[in-house]
């Protein structure tokens, strides 16, 4: 059955029949993600935008019919005082409904699948993404599936318990294959990447990360005149291309003059992007392969960039910064001691975007996007014995 609104691979050109990604450069070895038609922006208004993924129906190239929603979007941005003139900022998407970006596409891919006549949604994942489909699928009445493994924090696989999807547990290697075999099998609809390798998520759901893109110009002058630069914590980089499209759009319909920098952030022992980068030539890039190591930012870390990833970097000036995980775990703790309390993950975004502008500095605004709170992974949280080493009077009141 052909895919209601077209999809094309935007590597080669070649038409997509479903959500698995482009076969014939799969048949390379490279991950390429089929894409809807770019929205046409023309005669809206970023001054009167309100938001989210829903706030312009209309630039959404998905088959919905009518919006699932829990008022996902519209998140803070919040300063860090020591970013110079024109700011450091955070914006902070753990302020959405289940506390992930993920969110944005989920609400998105849910009312499609329910468009498309869907019974049970599904996908595999290390946590955020899989309290994201399960809170939109209950919304929308659907049977949700997730494969997961069993490394995912406590507190996220509570969240997908109690939002009542199903928890398959698989090891890291097996569950996509599994998905795999449930979407051939059952006809399950699936929201994120099964493939190997990895494309990208569902390319519907993933028109919901252009809604930060937009809020991003809405927000920041230095943005709409294409400075600054919006550091993203990147793995199978959906939210990285999401933003790049939400941009281009942008600039095509005239409501932007120029785009902001765009950054892939790393932890240093998985950082294919920053790998990929330090070669000369872009067919060498997309072919770098790592050996990823387990770092505390559990929700990042890819063997191979994935191509979207590296088609937004090389569309917007970008750069990739892989951060040690003593450098981004004292940045999560720095921010939770200042009122923003991230998961590691993001913090490894604000610890790059440190980097942005101390080795290179930034004409405008630099935002770290803060993908989610840190209520997912309390295991970094320090014990009770950090108050009694910061208040050294509460020894006595504590014993």
């Amino acid at each position: 059955m052909p895919l209601p609104i077209p999809l094309h691979c935007p590597r080669c050109g070649a038409a997509a029949g479903d959500f698995s990604g482009c076969a014939a450069c799969r048949e390379e070895g490279i991950g390429a993600n089929p894409v809807p038609p770019l929205a046409d922006l023309s005669g809206l208004s970023l001054e009167t935008y309100p938001g989210g993924p829903w706030g312009w129906p209309s630039a959404l190239s998905a088959p919905v019919a009518a919006p699932v929603t829990l008022g996902e979007g519209g998140t803070p941005v919040v300063p860090l005082a020591e970013g110079g003139p024109d700011g450091l900022w955070v914006k902070y998407e753990g302020a959405n409904p289940t506390g992930s970006h993920k969110d944005r596409a989920m609400a998105v891919g849910v009312a499609a699948a329910l468009a498309a006549g869907a019974d049970t949604v599904v996908a595999a994942s290390s946590g955020n993404a899989g309290a994201a489909v399960a809170a939109y699928a209950a919304r929308a009445g659907l049977r949700c599936v997730v494969f997961t493994t069993d490394q995912v924090p406590g507190p996220l696989r509570a969240q997908i318990d109690a939002l009542g999807a199903v928890r398959v547990v698989r090891d890291f290697a097996t569950r996509n294959a599994a998905m795999h075999e449930a979407v051939e099998r059952f006809g399950w609809y699936p929201l994120t990447s099964y493939a190997s390798p990895a494309p990208g998520g569902n390319a519907y759901a993933n028109e919901g990360y252009k809604s930060v893109a937009y809020e991003l110009a809405r927000d920041f002058a230095g943005f709409r005149e294409g400075t600054g630069a919006v550091v993203v914590p990147t793995c199978r980089a959906d939210l990285l291309s999401g933003i790049a499209r939400g941009f281009r759009e942008l600039r095509a319909a005239g409501l932007v003059s120029g785009t902001p920098r765009l950054v892939a952030a790393e932890p240093a022992g998985a950082a294919p992007y920053s790998a990929a980068l330090a070669l000369a030539e872009r067919a060498e890039q997309e072919r770098v392969s790592v050996d990823p190591l387990p770092t505390p930012a559990f929700s990042l870390g890819e063997s191979r960039p994935v191509w979207q990833g590296l088609d937004a970097l090389w569309g917007a000036d970008g750069a990739a910064f892989a951060v040690p995980a003593e450098e981004f775990m004292a940045e999560h703790r720095a921010l939770a001691a200042r009122g923003l309390f991230l998961e590691p993950s993001s913090a490894v975004g604000v610890a790059a975007a440190r980097r942005v502008l101390r080795e290179h500095g930034e004409d405008g605004p630099v935002v770290a996007i803060g993908t989610a709170t840190g209520l997912k992974d309390t295991a970094s949280v320090a014990g009770p014995g950090a108050a009694e080493e910061r208040v050294p009077e509460l020894v006595e009141l504590t014993r």
